[in-house]
């Protein structure tokens, strides 16, 4: 089974987690102060890559966690956040890259993520070459995923796609033919909640929910996470982690998921490929006929430039 061991080690930590007893610490239940004032640097807001999906994009879900009985409490995993994490909201930002240089709001990010040793990745600064990460969002279905998935196997193209779970339990083909073609089937929360305004307990009953279902209808499991509309607080992060998850944001986006904005096949090409840099992870949603229109296009053109196209797996390896 993929990943077996490491769904085994987060699904005993979730029951740990659960055992526990209920959250004391009002600042991690608490909604964190929206102030862009006080927000990190590399938060600042530069241009909105989230997705929003209507109230009826995500049905009425029951979350319910795997639970392994009571154990004593693994103080790693800190359900009642003892230790003082900031529970601050942080909006990924990433910056508009340009002349084939990653935008320094991007680098800043990465930088945050790995001063403070957290398993997260917006921007590849380890590899020497000139490599691209392929990623899309997938929070509900809109006819253009197949002809997404055609393109990437016509060009040998592997990507992860971010699903929530009504996008999974609706569309068993499309899982079922990514992960049969090689593609990551990426976590992307059960009802796609903002983890700065939930408790860790919530955190990891959304991801262990999702997780379960994976493995125990495809017999899959990935340890990649991407948090909904970006949003975030270092205790999240933390969360996140200790799960056994890597963190996925994001070094290129463009405002490709409002059905009501779409600009054209040519709009989506230019874009995407004016912000083309070293180590860039792409996010692209999969909602949007622009992109399914360009997608060839786009990965032609990268190529033309010198890019290769590599899986998550890969970076995880480095």
């Amino acid at each position: 089974m993929k990943g077996k061991y490491r769904a085994i080690c987060a699904a005993l930590a979730l029951g740990l987690l659960c055992s526990c007893t209920a959250v004391k610490n009002a600042d991690d239940a608490a909604v964190p102060d929206n102030n862009q004032n006080d927000l990190t640097e590399s938060s600042l807001p530069t241009e909105n890559a989230t997705e929003t999906p209507s109230e009826n994009d995500i049905e009425d879900i029951t979350v319910t966690p795997v639970n392994v009985g009571n154990k004593k409490k693994n103080s790693a995993l800190d359900p009642e956040n003892t230790r003082g994490l900031s529970t601050k909201k942080i909006a990924h930002s990433y910056g508009v890259a340009k002349n084939g240089e990653a935008h320094e709001i991007s680098k800043s990010a990465q930088k945050f993520f790995d001063d403070g040793s957290y398993k997260a990745f917006c921007l590849d600064t380890k590899s020497q070459e000139k490599v691209l990460y392929l990623t899309f969002d997938c929070g509900y279905e809109n006819g253009y995923t197949a002809k997404i998935l055609d393109v990437l196997k016509e060009k040998k193209v592997n990507a992860a796609f971010f699903c929530t779970l009504p996008q999974v339990k609706d569309n068993p083909d499309l899982i079922k033919r990514m992960i049969d073609e090689g593609h990551i089937v990426g976590n992307h929360s059960v009802t796609h909640p903002s983890f700065a305004s939930i408790t860790r307990t919530q955190m990891a009953d959304e991801i262990m929910t999702m997780d379960n279902y994976l493995r125990e209808n495809f017999n899959y499991s990935e340890p990649f996470f991407r948090f909904p509309m970006g949003e975030y607080s270092e205790s999240a992060l933390d969360l996140v982690g200790s799960l056994g998850f890597t963190s996925v944001f994001w070094s290129l986006a463009y405002a490709d998921w409002d059905l009501n904005q779409q600009k054209g096949t040519q709009y989506a090409y230019e874009t995407v490929i004016s912000r083309l840099h070293p180590g860039a992870v792409i996010l692209l949603h999969s909602v949007s006929p622009d992109n399914a229109g360009a997608l060839a296009q786009i990965i032609d053109k990268a190529r033309d430039e010198g890019y290769t196209f590599l899986s998550l797996r890969d970076y995880g390896e480095n």
